[in-house]
């Protein structure tokens, strides 16, 4: 074996050697803290790399902008057109290769390698932005413009900086449903400047649906006649029953020229625009112009209240291909984009099965079941847009019965799909509806407008990471990126639409092109404090409420505490104890506040720039069960596993929006939980509270019964109730003998399946439960 000889490096090359090393660590430092110490920097997204220096740019009047050849003449008209806005002026161009005093704008692929990528620098003499591509030139472009300073004099600057970035994903979509509700051309155009300066870079665009079909397809002009229009349409939230209606008749459609305006708008903008043709199932619209493309021939109504309706495209037939394949021909006159999406998901094979066509189609070919007649259905579709040089996309359901094979899927219903469908070496879109769903709520406080029964804050849709940690390097090279959802269904106009989209739109956009390493909430929030002015000089009505008070509670020995939490720095917390609300003089939260009794909680934020109008509220109903032991003997399902069992016993009673955490929720399965309330005490008072919501396919348990035993072994029943009447939270308080014991068993009985003639007949009904009541 040959041994190694090191030499000692000499002094001189040791010191040169340190110096560079201390060099490099000092400038990723200012890399990654420039913005969070400059005031003047507030870039969304966060760039690859940055360094600062002092002084600035001046943008006069006399400003000219230069641009190569390469160079969108769109981009700079873009830049103008912003600059007008808070300056009043616009800069002229220039063909001088002398950029002394201006703005010049470059592409060169070999000083830039990323795609998308740009390399920025801002010299108090000039601006220099240089793309690797005409997208990443433009990107160099919406970063320059959220550096814009207007100071006291009016005066525009650019702080000096020199920024090379690049994105993380090359797919961030953001997709807004237009089929419940209709938003207009200028609306959609609004939204998409927006998205641009953010670097979003994909528009997904869900034109059909069981509520409404809103583009013009010339071959069938009945889908604008009739399948455009519904009759009317519910009012409030889907759970309530009865169902209540508007009785006024909506409608709207896009025509083939507005879509064509819409799609070149985006495209100037460097946005792809994604049209999403919804099959086989989610097609009552269709079905109600079109009733032969359905397996009973109808009639069908366009639907007027939102769910998952039996009625979808017959597979059987061969003239719903020939159909959908027309329209497809159409659509794909409109829409340049490589995808197609198709969406695929939440279709019942309830019709299908009772269905000759379908179940002949079946036989024919020798398909095993429902789910591969769907998959056939996919695949049809597939080989005849591979065929017009043309992809598909859709929903994760797509993967049943066998994935297409060029397919790319959207995960949706958790990181399940994706996962499955990178593993098998499909591409995937990252869209679970828990993070990045903008229909859910945003705030749990009590006046927020109504909203999909979720809860997605900001924070929430932040700090999801799109690369399942079950995949391996290879596998995570499949994640092609990233989108949020807006479906409209309780969105009826363009205010409240911003007010769900923005800013947690801005975060998605962080999450899509900024690196793992890079994100920091705290440093995100600050940063968006500071651009708040644009989005108020774009006229956008966002959620201004992020720094709002956040809750939780934690037991320590059995005893409840209450953290209380607000995002803006500096900032005091202000509470009662009482119920009452708080002002500057109430108590100053300084720790976690002990709950001992039952009481109520209401916190406000005091402070600059605080917004002390939302009153954070929380009540509390202490009892003898709060804090003890719970065991269940059945696990609890979805998104009603909560973080921990105590919730079923924290002293809380989950809001009738079932968003807060609060609920936890049986699928199929029965709630039995048994309370150990660690020594023997008497009890004379049983309880819970249990969810009604038919329409959201909760069901109340056939039977509820309370067992109290002394050992933990032999238990005897005291209370049993079978009927729960109210629409909503169903309370049980019920009063028994007194008993001396430790350990108390709740059973409820699920309803197992949910009967026919009921909202998602024939599937699991779900049981949800909460806070155990023993006094």
């Amino acid at each position: 074996m040959q041994m190694r000889q090191y030499k000692r490096m000499d002094p001189f090359r040791f010191a040169r050697f340190t110096f560079l090393v201390i060099f490099l660590v000092l400038f990723f430092s200012q890399v990654v803290f420039s913005q969070e110490k400059d005031p003047r920097i507030a870039i969304i997204p966060v760039p690859a790399e940055m360094s600062v220096k002092s002084g600035s740019f001046i943008i006069q009047k006399s400003t000219h902008i230069f641009y190569d050849s390469a160079v969108s003449d769109q981009s700079h008209t873009f830049f103008n057109q912003y600059l007008n806005l808070i300056a009043g002026f616009r800069l002229g161009t220039t063909t001088s290769a002398d950029t002394h005093g201006n703005i010049e704008l470059r592409v060169d692929s070999k000083m830039v390698v990323q795609p998308e990528g740009y390399n920025l620098q801002v010299t108090d003499k000039r601006i220099i932005i240089t793309g690797h591509d005409p997208a990443g030139t433009f990107y160099g472009l919406q970063t320059l413009q959220q550096l814009l300073q207007k100071d006291k004099n009016a005066q525009i600057s650019v702080p000096l900086v020199t920024i090379n970035d690049y994105p993380r994903f090359t797919y961030r979509g953001m997709h807004l449903d237009v089929s419940r509700h209709f938003f207009p051309v200028s609306s959609i155009k609004k939204w998409i400047d927006v998205l641009a300066l953010y670097k979003i870079n994909t528009f997904h665009w869900h034109l059909t649906d069981d509520q409404g079909w809103r583009i013009e397809i010339k071959q069938f002009p009945k889908l604008q006649d009739i399948s455009s229009n519904r009759s009317e349409t519910i009012l409030g939230h889907k759970r309530s029953d009865p169902h209540i209606f508007d009785g006024k008749p909506y409608g709207g459609y896009y025509t083939q020229n507005e879509i064509r305006e819409i799609v070149k708008y985006a495209s100037d903008r460097n946005i792809t625009v994604i049209p999403e043709i919804e099959m086989p199932g989610h097609a009552q619209a269709t079905l109600a112009a079109y009733p032969g493309l359905g397996c009973t021939g109808g009639p069908y109504p366009t639907a007027t209240y939102w769910g998952v309706f039996e009625d979808v495209y017959c597979a059987g037939k061969e003239e719903t291909f020939d159909f959908l394949e027309k329209v497809l021909d159409e659509v794909l006159l409109l829409f340049p984009s490589t995808y197609i999406h198709i969406g695929g998901d939440e279709c019942p094979k309830t019709r299908w099965q009772k269905c000759p066509s379908c179940q002949k189609r079946i036989n024919d070919e020798n398909l095993k079941d429902e789910h591969e007649l769907q998959s056939y259905f996919i695949r049809r579709i597939e080989k005849y847009l591979a065929g017009k040089g043309r992809k598909i996309i859709g929903w994760d359901e797509i993967l049943e019965g066998g994935l297409a094979p060029s397919a790319t899927v959207m995960s949706w219903r958790g990181l399940e799909g994706g996962i499955a469908a990178a593993k098998m070496k499909h591409d995937v879109v990252m869209t679970p509806e828990k993070f990045v769903y903008l229909d859910y709520y945003q705030s749990l406080y009590e006046n927020e407008q109504v909203a999909a029964g979720r809860y997605t804050p900001l924070s929430k849709l932040y700090g999801y990471e799109p690369i399942p940690a079950e995949l391996d390097e290879n596998e995570a090279k499949y994640i092609k990126g990233v989108q949020a959802n807006l479906w409209s269904e309780y969105i009826n106009n363009d205010q409240k639409a911003e007010y769900m989209m923005f800013p947690r739109m801005q975060a998605l956009a962080e999450i899509a092109w900024s690196g793992k390493s890079q994100r920091d909430y705290p440093g995100f929030l600050k940063r968006l404090r500071s651009q708040e002015h644009i989005l108020q000089t774009l006229n956008v009505n966002y959620f201004r409420h992020f720094d709002e008070i956040k809750g939780q509670t934690v037991f320590k020995a059995n005893k409840p505490f209450l953290s209380l939490q607000t995002d803006l720095p500096g900032a005091e917390v202000r509470y009662t104890t009482n119920g009452d609300i708080p002002g500057r003089n109430s108590f100053l939260y300084t720790k976690p506040i002990i709950i001992n009794r039952s009481q109520t909680i209401r916190a406000a934020v005091y402070g600059s720039g605080a917004d002390s109008t939302r009153v954070f509220t929380q009540n509390f109903n202490i009892n003898k069960a709060t804090g003890r032991s719970v065991r269940l003997s059945n696990p609890s399902a979805g998104n009603f596993t909560p973080e921990y069992m105590g919730v079923l016993v924290n002293g809380i009673t989950g809001s009738p929006l079932y968003n807060d955490g609060e609920w936890t929720g049986f699928s199929g399965d029965d709630l039995i939980a048994t309370v150990d309330l660690g020594k023997r005490v008497s009890v004379s008072v049983v309880g819970i509270s249990l969810l009604k919501y038919h329409w959201q396919k909760m069901w109340e348990p056939d039977l509820l019964t309370f067992e109290v035993s002394s050992d933990g072994k032999t238990f005897t029943e005291v209370f049993r109730q079978q009927e729960f009447k109210n629409e909503g939270v169903n309370t049980v308080r019920a009063r028994i003998k007194p008993v001396s014991i430790q350990y108390v068993r709740v059973k409820a009985r699920n309803k197992g399946t949910i009967p026919e003639g009921s909202y998602g007949a024939g599937g699991k009904a779900m049981l949800l439960a909460d806070e155990i009541y023993i006094n």
